[in-house]
C-alpha cells in the first residue's frame, strides 16, 4: 500500500483565499473564502483583495487541516500558487507558504496556476474520468483562453490562445452592458437557459485557426444594444433572455470551432476543459454532444474544481512532490506566467 503523503495547497491568485489537503491524489479538504466586497465595484480591486487574503489565510489553512483530520506536523510538503495572478494577492500566499514550510522543515512547492487548472483532472474521485496522455485542454477563465496540448503532467504546449480579451471577460463585460451585476458570466448562463439562442446574430471574429479574439465581439454587442435601445428604451428588459442566449451561443460556437480545428490538426480526440468558464452549462452541453457527433471523449471537471481553488494546487503539488520538484525559499511570485513555464 502507498504511504500516505499529505500535501497542503494554498491558492491566492485573485480574490478567493483557498486551502486544501490531499492524501496522495485524493482530496481531504478544500476550503474557499470568497470576497464579497468586490461586487459593488463591478470587478476585483487588487488592494482590497490582498488585504482580505491577509485576514483569511490563517483561518482558511487551519480549517483545511482540521477538516482533513490531520495535524500540521503530518504534512509532507506545502504547495502554493506562484502565478499568474494579482501580485499583491500572490505575495500573501507565497509568504505564508514559505514561512510555514520553513517552520515545519518540509519541502516547498511552487505551482503554476494555469497548469493546476488542467491537472485538477487528476484528482481521484469515484465518478471522475481521468484523461490519458496526450489530450487537449481548453482552458477558459476570466484571464485566459487557450487550447493546450498536454503530453504529460508537466509537458504542455499552447496551440492557440486569445490575442486580446479572455472569454470570461467577454461574458462579464457583456453582462455589464446589459446592466447585470458582477460577476455577470453566471447570470448570462442563467438567463440564456430561458431564451432563444438564434434570436440575434453576432459576427464571429476572423483570426487564426486556433487563436481567439473577443474584443471585437464585445464592441459589436455594445453597439447592437445601444442601437436597439434607441429604437426601444425597454429593449434589454423585454429581450434579456434572448440577448443572453444569443451572446452565449456565439461565444460557445467560437470555442467549439477552435476545438474542432485543434482536433483536426492534432488527431487527438481526448478533450478536457478547465478554468472558471468551464462551469458554463452551454459549453458542458456542447462538449457532451461532441462525444456523440465527433466521437470525442470529453473530460468535464466537477464545479468545485473549475473556479480558483486550492485542491488543484494541492494535486499539482503532489505530482511535483513525486517528481522531487521542490522550490527554494528564494522563489518569487510572478504576476505573469505562461502555462508552459
Amino acid at each position: 500500500m502507498q504511504k500516505p503523503m499529505y500535501i497542503l495547497g494554498i491558492e491566492s491568485s485573485c480574490d478567493d483565499t483557498s486551502a486544501s489537503v490531499t492524501c496522495n491524489s485524493k482530496i481531504l479538504s478544500n476550503v474557499i473564502a470568497n470576497q464579497e466586497i468586490h461586487s459593488k465595484y463591478g470587478g476585483v480591486v487588487p488592494e482590497l483583495a490582498s488585504r482580505a487574503h491577509q485576514q483569511n489565510i490563517v483561518p482558511v489553512v487551519q480549517q483545511a487541516i482540521a477538516q482533513a483530520n490531520i495535524t500540521k506536523e503530518e504534512l509532507s510538503a506545502i504547495a502554493f500558487t506562484k502565478g499568474p495572478g494579482l501580485m499583491g494577492s500572490l505575495l500573501v500566499g507565497t509568504s505564508f507558504a514559505k514561512s510555514l514550510a520553513l517552520g515545519l522543515q518540509i519541502p516547498l512547492i511552487a505551482v503554476n496556476h494555469m497548469q493546476a487548472h488542467i491537472l485538477a483532472h487528476f484528482i481521484q474521485e469515484e465518478d471522475n474520468k481521468i484523461p490519458p496522455f496526450p489530450f487537449l485542454c481548453l482552458t477558459i477563465s476570466g484571464g485566459h483562453t487557450q487550447i493546450v496540448k498536454v503530453a504529460n503532467y508537466f509537458e504542455m504546449e499552447i496551440l492557440g490562445e486569445t490575442i486580446d480579451d479572455a472569454v470570461g471577460e467577454a461574458f462579464d463585460k457583456s453582462a455589464k452592458i446589459l446592466g447585470l451585476p458582477y460577476p455577470g458570466g453566471p447570470l448570462i448562463d442563467k438567463y440564456a437557459k430561458l431564451g432563444n439562442p438564434k434570436a440575434f446574430t453576432f459576427t464571429k471574429p476572423k483570426v487564426g485557426d486556433l487563436d481567439f479574439s473577443f474584443s471585437g465581439l464585445k464592441t459589436a454587442i455594445l453597439y447592437f444594444v445601444q442601437k436597439q435601445q434607441r429604437i426601444n428604451p425597454n429593449f434589454i428588459k423585454e429581450k434579456l433572455n434572448d440577448i443572453c442566449a444569443s451572446i452565449q451561443f456565439t461565444i460557445v460556437e467560437i470555442l467549439m470551432d477552435k476545438l474542432k480545428n485543434a482536433v483536426k490538426k492534432t488527431g487527438i480526440k481526448h478533450i478536457a476543459i478547465a478554468g472558471g468558464v468551464s462551469a458554463n452549462s452551454e459549453i458542458r452541453n456542447r462538449l457532451q454532444l461532441a462525444e456523440k457527433h465527433f466521437n470525442w471523449t470529453t473530460y468535464i471537471p466537477k464545479f468545485e474544481y473549475t473556479t480558483d481553488n486550492a485542491a488543484m494546487i494541492a494535486i499539482t503539488g503532489y505530482l511535483k512532490y513525486l517528481d522531487g520538484n521542490y522550490s527554494d525559499v528564494s522563489v518569487t511570485a510572478k504576476a505573469r506566467l505562461k502555462v508552459t513555464e
